[in-house]
């Protein structure tokens, strides 16, 4: 098929060589409160990205395994290395060890599995991110992250993410960075734009929403996108905005839910029941549905809401 697949367009905006800190992005979606309960142990995301730095300090111990999809390295599928720096940004975010140095993912103790889709150059055949989702439903894991798309609506793609949520597999997307900032128009990117993938849009550290970020109503919910700080090649570390950024940030937070609720419930969930979870997790910002979806991620939402509801509850009963 044509090479026409390409990382959705980012901006660095910063690469340091030493950091120790939680960043920012990660705490406005309230991961560190919920590690008390859970860091995403067990739970495999499989990021079908550029590959990643398998030998970075805070990702080398999450990693469990990989493959490449791509020509880089001569086509070589069990070098999937990391030579552009998107694909390794986004895995620290899902999952970068809690080490007490450098930064920390969403779901630190989360399995990360490497599938590099897109070459050094930040493009792919569609033949390379067909094989990238078929792979890992074969390896039956739990989420599948992917930050990137294109304008063309490939019936075999909608097909191969339709195979991976009838097994269970969660489909995260980013929504896409070709927006004007306003709610009336729609820009669309595939796959994030099949009703099946879960769509996510951008806001910034202010919790504006982000001005590049697509509008439609296919987006879900909105997260960090802009200026967060992750994992970079060489062991370094960068700040990078884009949905891109947003993504990872709730492929890493459904670790976390999908790890608590099955503890929780005493049984596996089903794809739309993690959904909905993952739903109830969402706070309205007063944009458009179709910048912010449901509204941004904020993990600890449903543990406050369920506190206040026991508050409530035992004021009702000392009244009675």
């Amino acid at each position: 098929m044509e090479q026409i697949v390409r990382l959705i367009p980012y901006q660095v905006n910063e690469v340091v060589e030493v950091v120790s800190e939680v960043p920012k992005g990660i705490e406005m979606i309230g991961a560190p409160i919920i590690w008390e309960k859970t860091k995403g142990k067990g739970i495999t995301v499989a990021i079908l990205d550029t590959g990643c730095d398998v030998s970075h300090p805070d990702l080398s111990e999450v990693i469990i395994g990989g493959r490449n999809f791509t020509h880089d390295d001569n086509g070589n599928p069990e070098v999937y290395i990391d030579y552009n720096g998107h694909g390794t940004h986004v895995a620290g975010t899902i999952a970068a060890v809690q080490n007490n140095n450098g930064v920390v993912g969403v779901a630190p103790e989360a399995n990360l599995l490497i599938l590099k889709v897109l070459d050094k150059d930040g493009s792919g055949q569609y033949d390379w991110i067909l094989n990238g989702i078929n792979y890992a439903v074969e390896q039956q894991v739990d989420i599948i992250s992917m930050s990137l798309g294109g304008s063309r609506d490939l019936p075999e793609l909608h097909q191969a993410i339709q195979n991976a949520i009838a097994h269970q597999i969660l489909v995260v997307c980013a929504a896409g960075n070709e927006g004007d900032g306003q709610d009336s128009s729609d820009e669309f990117s595939y796959p994030a734009s099949y009703n099946e993938v879960i769509s996510v849009g951008a806001i910034d550290l202010e919790r504006r929403s982000s001005n590049f970020s697509n509008s439609n109503n296919e987006v879900d919910l909105a997260a960090p996108g802009e200026e967060i700080l992750s994992t970079y090649l060489n062991g370094r570390y960068a700040k990078l905005s884009g949905t891109s950024m947003a993504t990872p940030h709730v492929s890493g937070a459904l670790a976390l839910i999908k790890d608590s609720v099955t503890k929780k419930f005493e049984r596996n969930l089903t794809e739309p029941e993690l959904y909905a979870q993952l739903i109830k997790r969402t706070v309205p910002l007063g944009n458009s549905p179709k910048l912010e979806g449901n509204g941004l991620l904020n993990l600890t939402v449903e543990a406050y809401l369920s506190d206040v509801f026991k508050e409530k509850l035992s004021a009702q009963v000392l009244k009675w």
